[in-house]
């Protein structure tokens, strides 16, 4: 029997964890599941955004769905103090989800709720591939009264692997990559480029490849993001990159993400938008981007394709049938969207 671990986390998280389960519950029948409390919630609780059994229920499931994690209440300066995003950053290593998938694709329902110009954005349809359990995140970190430090540090054997990741995508896309560092200034992005460079001259000769200085990736995505198809980079400038592309879909409400690593563990899927702790227990949240995330668990965690497709092309159709959210210039609520989808399943 199918077993997904189900995380609702903060915030809107559980009001759009109830419809996707609802919708993973259609897709798979007889799927069991299990809810954990994470994030904020588990600190609430338990002291730890992520406890040992929690972790144990995650590692034994086929596939792990998240919602959010996060807020304001415990946001601390303070290093010993315990934050969401630690239970986030935990799950991650101990799962050795070292890449993290997010497809950027507006649709034409929605050119005109960007923040660009539709010329812009028309036929855009990037992936970016985010290396996901090292680099400065992950780094050892020391603080003074008066100076503090974050070691960014890498393995070629890690980048060898994200490379290999975003290179394979390429191949089932448009095969080109285009692979962002910053190494005009910083040796690990020199090691980064080397090790890229490396892995596709050895396998993949046939995809195109590029380079280009996170900087000047981060103005291209706003001037030319059509020209992208598939971007890989490390941790952090992965991080800033694919919130910046969100905004290329209208709302960041509508990007999913999935996080794999070992073919034989279980990956974890999740929206990469925040808990929206304004809108909490309105009925408000967006739960599209949290759909859109069940489809990439359906595709990569449970082999699923067809199903995977019904579900996207049911979020298409509800959006060409006038769906809007608020966050997407409309007035729908999170049941309202939900029912939208369902529709046309």
């Amino acid at each position: 029997m199918t077993h997904i671990a189900l995380l609702p986390g903060d915030g809107i998280g559980p009001e759009i964890m109830a419809p996707a389960v609802q919708l993973l519950e259609h897709f798979v029948p007889g799927v069991s599941t299990e809810e954990h409390l994470f994030g904020g919630a588990s600190i609430d609780a338990h002291g730890t955004a992520l406890t040992d059994e929690v972790l144990a229920g995650c590692q034994q499931a086929d596939a792990v769905l998240l919602a959010a994690v996060g807020g304001p209440k415990w946001d601390t300066t303070n290093p010993d103090d315990p934050r969401p995003e630690q239970g986030l950053l935990g799950l991650r290593k101990a799962l050795g989800l070292f890449a993290n998938l997010r497809p950027v694709r507006p649709l034409p329902a929605l050119y005109d709720a960007s923040p660009l110009k539709r010329e812009r954005i028309e036929g855009t349809d990037l992936l970016v591939v985010r290396e996901l359990t090292g680099g400065i995140y992950f780094g050892e970190k020391t603080r003074t009264d008066t100076d503090a430090s974050d070691l960014c540090h890498y393995t070629t054997a890690e980048v060898d692997r994200i490379a290999r990741v975003a290179f394979e995508a390429a191949k089932l896309r448009r095969n080109k990559v285009s692979s962002v560092d910053k190494a005009n200034v910083m040796e690990t992005s020199r090691q980064w480029r080397q090790v890229v460079h490396a892995v596709h001259a050895a396998d993949f000769a046939g995809v195109e490849l590029e380079d280009v200085l996170v900087d000047n990736a981060a103005m291209q995505l706003v001037s030319r993001p059509s020209d992208f198809d598939v971007i890989v980079t490390e941790n952090l400038f992965g991080d800033i990159l694919s919130d910046e592309a969100a905004m290329i879909t209208g709302s960041i409400g509508m990007l999913p993400s999935a996080s794999l690593g070992n073919p034989d563990g279980p990956g974890l899927f999740e929206p990469v938008h925040g808990s929206a702790p304004d809108i909490a227990g309105t009925g408000a949240a967006n739960p599209l981007a949290m759909f859109l995330s069940l489809a990439m668990l359906l595709r990569h965690g449970l082999s699923l394709e067809a199903e995977a497709g019904a579900l996207e092309t049911a979020v298409d159709a509800a959006l060409d049938g006038g769906l809007r959210t608020k966050d997407l210039g409309g007035s729908a609520g999170t049941a309202e969207a939900t029912a939208a989808v369902l529709a046309h399943l």
